[in-house]
């Protein structure tokens, strides 16, 4: 690998590889078919710091930085792309807006638990007829006297039903557009405040996806984000550090496609001689890694970037469309190599090549990163 990692950050990776291939690895198939929630699992990563990895050490946090957040991330969704997805959700738009904007009330009452994995964190931004433009939402939010009335459903929630807590987007000023949008976080339990619909999925079969609905549901005004208003800028600016997790994740899973292609092709004899020898296969190969080897890099470098303190924005949205691209042409390629059995429940590329499919679509499509990308080399 082209990119040097520090000491801590190989440290890192080695401890979470050991135990993402010891406890998460081996059930992995199992949770893809019963969709069974990975709390067990979830607790154990928290006890090893892997639920608060950004998060400062005073607000019980590891502390580190986004490339190591990135590294570990990698090595769980090579495990298990379900548990990498909660994983990263409950880092990137929990903790992370709760830390970045919450008061010193919201972060010793919900930051630190969050980071050990006591609470697990979701966010609710999306609505049926707001994904890509939050600016369409409908929910919104009344204060009265000391507390914030919201209403309104959202929809596709990871982990919106197991979550402890939610940080959710809603207007309190519609007159003033995207500047009129402010966020909150809503306790699990709080009148008002219930899980709809779960959603049947084709991949991430372990990881929850719902509709969250608030009907007159009473939030302490304590618990706002920032200042009113400041809505949108922390959707966006969480969302921007979410796009290095899905790249992350990309690239774990594609690295578990290259391997299980790998070895299938050493095994599978056909003509006398394995299919790793035949030129077809090879280049295939070749290719697959080298796409997720760019990848890789250009996660890396928009992690780097946001750890020296520069715009990662444009690179961010970079790495994720090329890396969840990327996913899903290596999911397909392990598969084809892997012909007949590739389609068949008994081996694992058949998760995969679910998994990996809605890699382009969460936390911004492909459509979104390119504009995103398009308007930093042009210009809005």
């Amino acid at each position: 690998m082209a990119y040097q990692l520090s000491e801590e950050q190989r440290m890192i990776q080695a401890m979470v590889r050991d135990f993402a291939r010891e406890e998460i690895l081996p059930t992995a198939s199992e949770r893809d078919k019963s969709g069974e929630f990975p709390a067990e699992i979830l607790k154990k990563m928290g006890e090893l710091g892997l639920m608060g990895m950004s998060v400062p050490p005073e607000y019980n946090g590891a502390g580190v930085d986004t490339v190591s957040y990135s590294v570990a991330l990698q090595e769980v969704a090579y495990a298990c792309a379900s548990t990498a997805v909660v994983m990263s959700v409950h880092n990137s738009v929990a903790c992370g807006p709760i830390y970045l904007y919450g008061s010193e009330y919201l972060k010793e009452t919900h930051l630190k638990p969050l980071a050990v994995g006591t609470k697990i964190g979701s966010f609710a931004l999306t609505e049926a007829s707001a994904g890509s433009d939050p600016a369409s939402q409908k929910a919104n939010a009344v204060r009265e006297g000391d507390d914030y009335v919201i209403n309104g459903t959202k929809m596709f929630i990871t982990t919106g039903k197991n979550s402890d807590l939610t940080v959710v987007t809603a207007y309190t000023d519609r007159d003033k557009k995207h500047r009129g949008i402010s966020a909150f976080v809503v306790e699990k339990g709080t009148p008002g405040f219930y899980v709809g619909k779960e959603e049947e999925k084709m991949g991430l079969r372990a990881s929850d996806t719902v509709e969250l609905i608030f009907e007159e549901c009473r939030v302490p005004a304590q618990n706002l984000l920032g200042q009113e208003g400041d809505g949108f800028v922390i959707a966006m600016a969480s969302l921007d550090g979410g796009r290095i997790g899905i790249a992350s994740q990309s690239v774990g899973l594609a690295q578990a496609c290259l391997d299980a292609a790998v070895s299938y092709s050493k095994e599978r004899i056909q003509f006398n001689k394995p299919i790793a020898k035949f030129q077809g296969i090879r280049w295939m190969i070749a290719d697959m890694a080298t796409q997720l080897e760019a990848a890789r890099l250009l996660t890396f470098n928009a992690a780097a970037m946001r750890d020296r303190g520069e715009d990662f924005s444009a690179a961010a949205s970079m790495a994720k469309v090329f890396a969840s691209e990327m996913a899903n042409k290596v999911a397909y390629q392990a598969l084809q190599i892997h012909g007949g059995y590739g389609y068949i429940r008994e081996f694992p590329l058949e998760r995969y090549y679910r998994d990996a499919r809605v890699f382009t679509i969460y936390e911004g499509t492909s459509e979104i990163q390119r504009r995103v990308i398009a308007n930093h080399v042009i210009g809005k």
